[in-house]
């Protein structure tokens, strides 16, 4: 009825207006398209091939890195293994190793060279810990320029740093050449300018692994134990020590094997003589120059055996001792 009263109104010859269709939305077909396994499985064969591609960029990153290392380091000590133990002159083997090492002369020189890597180390320790702390936690005018200086170590030769301390500390021509022969105190070519010498060139390693961790930590706990009514040295034991024990050990392990593979600063302020200033590296250079290769290979072992043992229990135990605090 609704219907028929409706179109009555209208005359005749006009045309009924009719509402637009709606659009036909294609859900089933997209539906069907979408559950296609091509159309599905497009995506995951590109995705597969793009991940093939970044592992097989891994996998030759990989081995170009331990290829490198393996030419360049593990290669040449192996080497240096191999000839300490080769038999010379019928004589070869670890009790060769051991008449080689029970020389006067081997002593001599790797007593000299521990000596001087423990006062280095001991000097850095103490020396390097509060530059760290006076580069990052105070702010005055050459900062900048100290920062720079602590790298100077590491860009500068060791045969520049050995004339350097010669031109300052000989009692012939050094600045302070006048002063020191008037207390008769002997610096170059003694064990104090080795001592130097090896400081020197060291110093660099304990900072530049401290002064990270400062930066990390932070100052909120050391002044909150302020606050509280911790002085500066009960600060510094109580918060800042234990934050950067660490790094600290760490560091004195790296300029302990810097300090006793040192050779160039060496050269310069010492003697170099047998029972005379000649440290471990001018033991080897002496007597490989010498054509005496067994003792040299020996000493090179045993400097290359107290690096890496050094270097392999600090790695051992400061992840333990991390996670464990």
């Amino acid at each position: 009825m609704a219907e028929t009263s409706l179109s009555a109104g209208i005359p005749a010859g006009v045309d009924t207006p009719t509402a637009p269709a709606a659009p036909v939305v294609p859900v089933a077909a997209d539906a069907a398209a979408a559950a296609r396994p091509g159309r599905r499985r497009t995506p995951r064969v590109a995705g597969r091939n793009r991940n093939g591609g970044g592992h097989v960029l891994r996998v030759l990153l990989r081995v170009l890195v331990i290829g490198y290392l393996f030419f360049l380091v593990v290669w040449p000590v192996s080497l240096v293994v191999l000839r300490t133990f080769a038999p010379v002159n019928d004589l070869g083997g670890f009790d060769a190793f051991l008449a080689r090492v029970s020389d006067p002369a081997f002593g001599y020189a790797f007593g000299l060279t521990l000596t001087a890597a423990l006062w280095a180390v001991g000097l850095n320790a103490v020396f390097g810990l509060g530059i760290s702390l006076l580069l990052v936690r105070y702010s005055f005018p050459g900062r900048r320029l100290l920062s720079a200086l602590v790298d100077l170590p590491m860009s500068v030769s060791p045969v520049v740093v050995g004339l350097a301390l010669v031109l300052a500390y000989s009692s012939n021509q050094g600045w302070f050449g006048p002063l020191l022969e008037s207390l008769d105190w002997q610096i170059i070519f003694s064990t104090p300018g080795i001592v130097l010498a090896t400081t020197f060139v060291s110093l660099p390693l304990v900072i530049r692994e401290i002064v990270p961790v400062l930066q990390e930590i932070g100052i909120e706990q050391e002044l909150a134990a302020r606050s509280l009514g911790a002085g500066a040295v009960q600060t510094f034991l109580r918060i800042t020590l234990p934050a950067i024990k660490w790094a600290l050990v760490y560091g004195v392990v790296l300029s302990l094997a810097r300090a006793l593979g040192e050779f160039g600063a060496v050269k310069i302020v010492s003697q170099g003589a047998s029972f005379n200033g000649e440290t471990a590296t001018l033991l080897v250079a002496n007597r490989y120059g010498n054509f005496d290769e067994a003792t040299a290979y020996a000493a090179a072992f045993l400097l290359v055996l107290i690096a890496i043992t050094a270097l392999v229990v600090v790695t051992i135990l400061r992840p333990s001792k991390e996670h464990s605090s």
